[in-house]
């Protein structure tokens, strides 16, 4: 079977090194890639925002399956595009992927199914936000209601500091809002696969937002995950998906917009139990280079019995019990302006112990490997635990010679804790 990966990020590198794996698989395509995954399949020159040049290049490569890792394009109709034109394809159509394209549309939904999540209003106007701001303690959290790639939310802890996000929201969105109660707990993120009926768990991780250490200063797309997230139990998941993720999945089809792909849900485990933070419609990046390490079974077999609606044919996934742990290497300036050009090398050493480097933005210079982008490899390595995870991950990290480049040194902090008892 010929499959095209559309991307060029570090979950998408993920995804092709396990599909490459698939005794399904005849050529991987992947549009447009990046050069680690050029080590796994053929990189094609196509923007993922390039419907026409997608479906073109399908058409002429008889391309059975398309695997879309980004969810700008499947907000956007990819999927529906490909659809109509006789392509399978894993990931949502542009209806059911609203739940990541608008945080207001799986706000009202939550409301209506009563699915457990914070408090929250919707404005579509500077005064009417502001005055929303009246119904909420302090901190509150504010959100650009589109895709913000990570970085559309502000946790105010004051009223001026609140006022800011929306002055800067409203300047730069040019003013949709939701404004929610700020939630206490433990966040922890939950993967299921479905093909509109059928919810099968996929695994969950822990992430780090923050960019700096003890999660400080300003929220990126991630700078680190691990997998499994012990916090999150077996009882929690259950609760999660029988209270949040079923009910989405069921009035989705209710509606005749039936979701099918994987659902990433990201939750606040509460006292009074998981609440749902919010959906994404994709795997989570970093949380796809904790998850495919983990999984022992076949990716594509699986994408296709979504794309199929014959998921419940399936076994349920198997996982390593080990722990997988991903260091984000970042360009400097991130995640403001990052240097761009610095180049790279060690990775080849980086694995000799059986790390795993992702590559998330980086391109050739030549023969040169240089960064390209905000968030530029994604270090990953297992072990029994978070703690000997850690250790490795680092210890890799240690061999990768990117002297414009920073990280966290703290990933699984939390978890590091635990187990040091």
């Amino acid at each position: 079977m010929n499959v095209l990966l559309i991307g060029s990020g570090g979950r998408e590198h993920a995804l092709a090194w396990k599909l490459a794996q698939s005794p399904l698989l005849d050529t991987l395509y992947v549009a447009p890639g990046n050069p680690g995954i050029a080590a796994l399949g053929e990189c094609v020159d196509i923007a993922a925002t390039d419907h026409r040049g997608i479906i073109d290049f399908c058409l002429r490569n008889s391309i059975e399956f398309v695997v879309v890792g980004p969810e700008a394009p499947l907000v956007a109709g990819l999927a529906d595009n490909l659809r109509t034109m006789g392509v399978a394809v894993f990931g949502p159509d542009k209806a059911a992927a609203q739940l990541e394209g608008s945080k207001g549309f799986t706000k009202d939904l939550c409301s209506r199914e009563k699915i457990p999540t914070a408090g929250y209003a919707r404005a579509t106007s500077l005064d009417g936000a502001r005055a929303a701001l009246d119904d909420f303690g302090l901190p509150v959290v504010i959100k650009n209601d589109g895709l913000a790639a990570g970085k559309g939310v502000t946790i105010a802890y004051s009223r001026d500091e609140a006022e800011a996000a929306l002055d800067g929201l409203f300047d730069r969105s040019g003013g949709n809002v939701v404004i929610e109660e700020f939630l206490t707990g433990e966040e922890a993120s939950l993967f299921v696969l479905t093909d509109g009926k059928t919810v099968m768990p996929f695994g969950s991780a822990q992430d780090h937002k923050r960019v700096g250490e003890g999660d400080t200063g300003p929220n990126t797309g991630g700078m680190g995950a691990y997998s499994p997230a012990p916090v999150l139990t077996a009882k929690l998941e259950q609760q999660a998906i029988d209270e949040i993720i079923r009910p989405t999945v069921e009035a989705l089809a209710r509606a005749g917009t039936p979701y099918a792909g994987v659902l990433y849900a990201g939750l606040m485990l509460t006292e009074a139990g998981p609440k749902l933070i919010e959906y994404n419609v994709r795997f989570g990046d970093p949380e796809a280079q904790v998850l495919m390490p983990r999984f022992e079974g076949d990716l594509l077999a699986l994408m296709l019995a979504c794309a199929q609606g014959k998921l419940a044919d399936q076994p349920r996934p198997v996982f390593s019990p080990r722990t997988a742990l991903t260091v984000v290497m970042a360009a400097k300036g991130y995640p403001g302006t990052p240097e761009k050009g610095g180049a790279i090398s060690g990775i080849d050493k980086a694995e000799e112990n059986g790390a795993i480097v992702f590559h998330a933005g980086t391109s050739m210079d030549g023969e040169t490997l240089v960064a390209s982008g905000g968030r530029v490899l994604g270090v990953t390595a297992l072990g029994a635990n978070v703690t000997e995870a850690k250790g490795a991950a680092y210890r890799a990290v240690d061999q990768i010679d990117f002297a414009s480049g920073f990280c966290r040194h703290d990933i699984g902090w939390r978890e590091v804790e635990r187990e040091a008892g």
